[in-house]
């Protein structure tokens, strides 16, 4: 790979064109203030927890912690969008030899950080899933009843999510999410398989 001489100039539109890419820096920091949020969020719910776990049952119990872990795959999905996307698409962070650089940082690129988007939707996917299989049980209760339990008062969408329809769609959905993500990394290793064949060639 050449070295870039010394007394190089960029001509000015190239110069304009490569440094669009800082637009994308109030999008990563908007990211940041939406992680805020879901730390209140999570504080929020562990705080519910904790005052109010005298009077809950196993079942609730594990839906509220089910719904911490879920807070905390997002905010893991956060910081490899704002961390990697940064990394990737507009700067380096200069971070090598950092004893708190992640290890996924030093090898990130586009096609690795789509793979491990895909793979923490799923994660987050199958938590959502979980929950609804743990509330399966409520399937055929009336909402008007269903509004009255404790866990469901002032969450009208649990009538929709509590059927089976809505435990055969939720899913569906998930089965796509990993039919995507299969797609995507057999579309990556292709692509792989083919840079390497090309360079073998050469």
């Amino acid at each position: 790979m050449s070295e870039v001489p010394s007394g190089y100039k960029t001509g000015f539109l190239p110069a304009l064109i490569f440094s669009s890419r800082w637009l994308q820096l109030p999008l990563y920091l908007g990211l940041i203030i939406a992680q805020c949020a879901y730390v209140f969020l999570f504080l929020k719910e562990l705080t519910h927890l904790v005052t109010d776990v005298a009077s809950m049952n196993e079942q609730q119990i594990m839906l509220i912690v089910l719904g911490l872990i879920d807070v905390v795959m997002i905010s893991n999905l956060l910081v490899m969008v704002i961390v990697g996307g940064y990394e990737t698409f507009v700067s380096r962070l200069r971070l090598d030899g950092h004893p708190d650089q992640p290890e996924w940082l030093s090898h990130v690129n586009a096609t690795v950080l789509k793979v491990k988007l895909a793979m923490a939707i799923i994660g987050i996917s199958s938590i959502h899933l979980l929950k609804t299989f743990i509330e399966a049980g409520y399937i055929g209760i009336p909402c008007e009843e269903l509004m009255k339990l404790k866990q469901y008062a002032n969450n009208p969408s649990a009538c929709a999510k509590i059927t089976e329809a809505g435990v055969m769609w939720q899913t569906i959905i998930h089965m796509a999410f990993i039919a995507s993500a299969i797609g995507i990394a057999y579309t990556d290793w292709l692509m792989q398989k083919v840079s390497d064949g090309a360079k073998k060639h050469h």
